[in-house]
């Protein structure tokens, strides 16, 4: 991926993860927006339930750290952050997986909602617990930290305007924007959640391996399971070669439990030809 040089804001294909996320939010969007024409308590109820309110999630409803992220509050809220999102997601996708994007957007999507939480019950900037918000904004700030982080010096044409501007310092300007929100007070708590999806999005690219939690904790479970395989093929080899001295034969294995034929002169530290 090019650090630097101009590219055009364009939308990269709409496939991988991105699309499914972006599918479901719209998909709830309509539900929700059907259900408040047949049923508008019901409707209110289930929105109520799915948002993110602090106080409610202390009180056990835990689901709303990720549910909100689901919900919008009109047409034109939606329309932005799945623009967004399919725009900045799908090109992190395509160039380091649906794994790690899917890491990095659930990551930022539950660490805004701590964040939101924990700074509502210090009441900095009247902040109180009692307020809601919903969007998909932290999850997409998490991607937005991602992006500057990993492409900074990738600059942009922004059409329809001839004005060209790097990763990095756009970045900047959507978090400027979000602190100064937050600084107006009770109705910046939605801002507070954009700007913790970005701290968790930054610490994410920052501690996470290359390629993602997930595989490394994989490929670590699939080296114990190798790990005990191998144990047990040399305590078997071994429990063999008492078994053969028993009859007064010799047997010889190697340090992995692969059987030595004596006849075979084959080096045994080739792995070539090993198992």
């Amino acid at each position: 991926m090019p650090r630097s040089g101009s590219m055009m804001l364009s939308f990269p294909p709409f496939a991988g993860m991105i699309r499914k996320i972006i599918l479901a939010t719209i998909a709830v969007f309509f539900a929700l927006t059907l259900l408040r024409w047949i049923a508008p308590a019901v409707a209110v109820s289930i929105f109520a339930a799915g948002a993110l309110t602090p106080v409610m999630v202390l009180h056990g409803a835990v689901w709303q750290v990720v549910t909100y992220s689901f919900l919008s509050g009109g047409i034109f809220q939606i329309a932005f952050d799945m623009l967004s999102l399919w725009f900045i997601g799908s090109y992190l996708e395509n160039i380091y997986g649906t794994r790690w994007v899917a890491e990095l957007y659930f990551i930022s999507v539950v660490g805004a909602a701590l964040t939101a939480i924990a700074v509502s019950y210090t009441h900095v900037f009247h902040m109180s617990p009692y307020a809601t918000t919903y969007g998909a904004a932290g999850g997409i700030f998490g991607l937005l930290a991602a992006f500057g982080v990993l492409m900074g010096d990738q600059s942009f044409m922004l059409f329809p305007l001839p004005i060209s501007i790097r990763a990095k310092y756009l970045v900047i300007i959507y978090m400027l924007i979000a602190l100064a929100s937050v600084m107006q007070g009770p109705s910046g708590f939605m801002s507070l959640a954009y700007l913790g999806g970005a701290l968790f999005g930054y610490i994410y690219v920052k501690q996470a391996p290359r390629r993602g939690y997930a595989f490394a904790m994989s490929e670590r479970a699939y080296g114990l399971r190798n790990g005990f395989y191998r144990w047990k093929r040399r305590r078997a080899a071994r429990k063999f070669q008492v078994y053969m001295r028993k009859h007064d034969r010799d047997v010889k294995f190697d340090g992995q439990g692969r059987y030595l034929d004596p006849d075979d002169k084959k080096d045994p530290n080739d792995r070539r030809w090993m198992n």
